[in-house]
């Protein structure tokens, strides 16, 4: 089997919604006009509408029958990024932009909840979830923490991201980490500011900073076992004013990675011992804030070969990368994967205008992959609610 012949017959339809979103990009619980569209779309298809979880969530149901049911995911929402692209369905909301293709991901789900509403070949139901807020805000976790699973459950559940760089027609499923936890930190340094030619004068935070950026890197070259991965980055550092004035305080912020809890755990305590004995040695004071933002996303293996056998149906068995090297980005499905046992799985969306990959001002969803995606989800519950 290959691309479903009834969903190739509108895949110019969901190429008019898919170009129409992104036009007009939203972002985190501001997913107003998007989640209307959405929302609208699933009536005029005969599919029930629950709205207002997260906010501007929506979750379409379709039932055929007595059966288990399924969860399919796809977020909605776009990012602070003010869109590059010389093209006709380019962002009229200066500053947002959809460069990560969830203006895909969810024309793509619309076209299979259409598909599905119209076969009902399937015996269950299944739960459309449109989920807003995944960058940064966790929106993911806040349908969970309301209710997400309660109201619709399920006995498993499934997303799917584009994948730039991964040839168009190809997926990627595997078993175990796919995505890193997603961790913050601030660490404020504060000294004693002085005259910038007179250091003695003053206790100097920023060598002190430096130093701690540096011996943050030791939590992964020597406190991680080195069959793990992690990532500790400082992304920023923010002092001084002049020239010629040592500041009294620096403040560093950044990110960790990793891709399981057990390694996720271990982070913090290390960081904040070496930046208290570190900011002791040199008699200043310190403060350390570290949150956790999203954990890592694992797929259970039992979903992982449900997935992949949809993923054959359509594409064809030497088409799936059955051991991708796992991204050290990061995905709040995360939180769905932590209530239910799933899959998240990467469709290729070809090498991308000039290589942009995603978060690039110059991004793109490759439209030539809606019929793909679409069908992948079609084929999954036809498969697991036969």
């Amino acid at each position: 089997m290959a691309v479903i012949n009834r969903i190739a017959e509108f895949s110019d339809d969901m190429t008019s919604w898919r170009r129409d979103l992104h036009a007009h990009p939203e972002t985190a619980f501001e997913e107003i006009r998007t989640s209307d569209m959405v929302a609208a779309k699933l009536e005029e298809f005969g599919i029930d509408v629950h709205r207002g979880l997260a906010k501007t969530g929506v979750v379409g149901t379709l039932t055929n029958g007595d059966g288990p049911s399924i969860g399919l995911r796809a977020d909605m929402d776009a990012l602070d990024v003010r869109e590059l692209n010389d093209i006709d369905y380019k962002s009229i909301n200066d500053g947002k932009m959809h460069a990560c293709g969830h203006d895909g991901h969810t024309a793509m789900l619309l076209g299979a909840a259409r598909y599905l509403a119209e076969t009902k070949n399937f015996k269950g139901t299944v739960h459309f979830i449109f989920q807003p807020a995944e960058e940064n805000e966790g929106g993911g976790r806040v349908m969970v923490e309301e209710g997400l699973f309660d109201k619709f459950p399920v006995e498993a559940v499934y997303g799917m991201h584009n994948w730039p760089g991964q040839d168009v027609g190809t997926f990627a499923v595997t078993e175990g980490p796919i995505m890193a936890a997603f961790d913050i930190f601030e660490i404020t340094i504060t000294g004693r500011g002085a005259h910038g030619g007179m250091p003695h004068t003053g206790i100097d935070p920023i060598p002190v900073a430096a130093e701690i950026v540096g011996a943050l890197q030791t939590i992964v070259s020597r406190t991680i076992d080195p069959q793990d991965s992690a990532v500790v980055t400082v992304t920023q550092i923010h002092a001084g004013d002049a020239w010629n004035v040592i500041p009294d305080t620096v403040t560093l912020r950044g990110t960790a990675r990793a891709f399981t809890p057990q390694v996720q755990d271990s982070i913090e305590p290390a960081m904040a011992r070496i930046v208290d004995g570190i900011c002791k040695a040199h008699r200043c004071e310190m403060k350390f804030w570290y949150e956790r933002r999203y954990p890592p996303t694992i797929n259970e293996a039992g979903a992982a070969a449900a997935a992949a056998r949809a993923a054959t149906d359509v594409v064809g068995a030497d088409k799936i990368d059955h051991n991708p090297t796992p991204s050290m980005g990061a995905e709040d499905f995360a939180f769905m994967l932590n209530k239910k046992p799933g899959c998240y799985v990467w469709v290729g969306n070809g090498p991308g205008i000039s290589g942009c990959m995603l978060h690039n001002p110059h991004y793109d969803f490759n439209d030539d992959i809606l019929a793909i995606g679409a069908s992948y989800w079609a084929r999954l519950v036809e498969l697991e609610l036969a």
